[in-house]
């Protein structure tokens, strides 16, 4: 039997690290230039590539000696500049880019940053392509250092950006929701950039809608991304949409691929709440195929409950969005998502797309004129806990009888009703812990058991 090879660069959402150590120090991102302008010119004599970045204080650095490593390998380069992920997904399927590059790691603290890829299709690369160019990426950096010419970012110039592809993909959002206006809109909503990539969006998105908006946290200065704001701190703009008698509240994390929500009652909806809303609407217009939604192993068995009973069925895929798009391609899925705030419309766009949801939730309020409260009244959710926990190191969970043990007592207590889910983060050195039953005192007391034995073992 043959294992499968483990990853040394790339994670579940590309490489990502704390900026300037390795795998994100100059010679490793020069390396993965010249690797990606290789990679591609097996298909085309002059590829060409997207750049799009976030506001941290690196992505400017990371961008211009990744850029460089393109162009020592003859690949055309270009930038959008500051964009939300999904932009350059966007950008790179509709500008004949062969590959679309995003600078930021998404919802993480502002000292990480990481390099995530997009096809000219506008889908993540897969998992087999990203594998053979680390293999590159690894030769051209071992190749780099034996020659002691480690790239200086200080000496390379930034790279240029187009400010009319920004233009493009406010333009491409905008014609997803051709109805939805300041006249068909249902009131004043709260919008937390979390000082990332909508800061620079967003603005001009809602003022060519004409709708009434309250604009939090869009003043990056390149350290203040995600920092308690965001999608990560929803309960921020759940206060505020109570305090301004707002109709909804919407939260971004720093790339804008994903979103939370606020009601008026100052209760957060996560992504459980907005696929679920989203599958009743598609499906009482014919476009939800099959009857089927995609989530993950965290979403809430309330979400499973409630589609049930309008007919939905929903399928589990491992967490990560790439895997959810990976099950609803198998099952020519209308939608999916994850409880984190990815939500994937494929009639729509190829990637989660935070603005485009927050779009697609207006225009569904200001076509039935139903509130956000009405419209998720149907939607009652378990109560859940999830513990993170920062590890040392990744071993795997069953091979700890500590905590295989407390796991089994978990699972043989709850039985039918609750779920158990312990996992590794994809993209930060966590384990997660997930436990979801009938009463809170249930599952707050086998979520600790089993984050404590974690701890014991592996806490760093």
């Amino acid at each position: 039997m043959t294992l499968p090879r483990l990853r040394s660069l790339f994670g579940t959402d590309g490489i990502r690290a704390i900026a300037g150590e390795a795998p994100l120090d100059p010679i490793t991102i020069f390396a993965t230039g010249v690797a990606l302008a290789h990679t591609l010119r097996k298909n085309s004599e002059e590829p060409a590539v997207l750049l799009g970045r976030d506001t941290r204080e690196s992505s400017p650095w990371i961008a211009a000696v990744l850029a460089a490593g393109l162009r020592s390998a003859d690949a055309r380069v270009e930038s959008a500049g500051i964009v939300p992920t999904p932009a350059v997904a966007f950008l790179a399927r509709t500008h004949s880019f062969q590959t679309g590059v995003v600078i930021s790691a998404s919802h993480n603290p502002w000292r990480d940053n990481g390099i995530k890829f997009f096809g000219a299709d506008g889908y993540k690369l897969p998992d087999s392509v990203e594998l053979a160019m680390e293999d590159e990426i690894l030769h051209h950096a071992s190749l780099i250092a034996s020659q002691l010419a480690e790239p200086d970012p200080a000496s390379i110039p930034p790279i240029e950006d187009n400010p009319a592809l920004q233009a493009d993909y406010i333009q491409f959002l905008l014609d997803c929701v051709p109805s939805l206006s300041v006249t068909h809109s249902s009131g004043r909503i709260v919008v937390d950039c979390a000082n990332g990539a909508a800061a620079v969006i967003a603005p001009e998105l809602f003022r060519r809608l004409g709708i009434d908006v309250n604009l939090l946290n869009i003043s990056p200065d390149g350290r203040n991304i995600n920092d308690k704001c965001g999608a990560l701190h929803p309960d921020h703009v759940a206060a505020e949409v109570v305090s301004c008698g707002a109709a909804l509240g919407i939260s971004f994390d720093g790339d804008a691929d994903r979103c939370m929500m606020a009601g008026e009652s100052n209760n957060v909806l996560n992504g459980d709440a907005i696929l679920y809303i989203a599958a009743l609407d598609l499906k009482s217009r014919g476009l939800l195929t099959g009857d089927l939604v995609v989530a993950t192993t965290m979403s809430n068995m309330g979400l499973e409950e409630a589609l049930k009973r309008s007919g939905i069925r929903m399928l589990r895929a491992p967490v990560g969005d790439r895997y959810v798009l990976e099950q609803m391609l198998v099952h020519n899925a209308a939608l999916g998502g994850e409880q984190s705030g990815h939500i994937l419309l494929p009639h729509l766009a190829t990637t989660g797309d935070g603005l485009l949801t927050s779009l697609f939730v207006l225009d569904l309020m200001a076509r039935t004129g139903q509130s956000i409260a009405e419209l998720t009244a149907d939607l009652k959710v378990f109560p859940q806990v999830t513990i993170n926990i920062n590890v040392r190191e990744k071993r795997p969970l069953d091979s700890i009888p500590a905590v295989a043990q407390a796991i089994r007592a978990a699972e043989e207590d709850l039985r039918d009703s609750g779920r158990v889910v312990v996992r590794y983060s994809g993209t930060e050195s966590l384990a997660r812990v997930m436990v979801e039953a009938a009463t809170d005192e249930s599952t707050r007391h086998h979520a600790t058991a089993i984050a404590d034995a974690v701890r014991a073992e592996l806490g760093s």
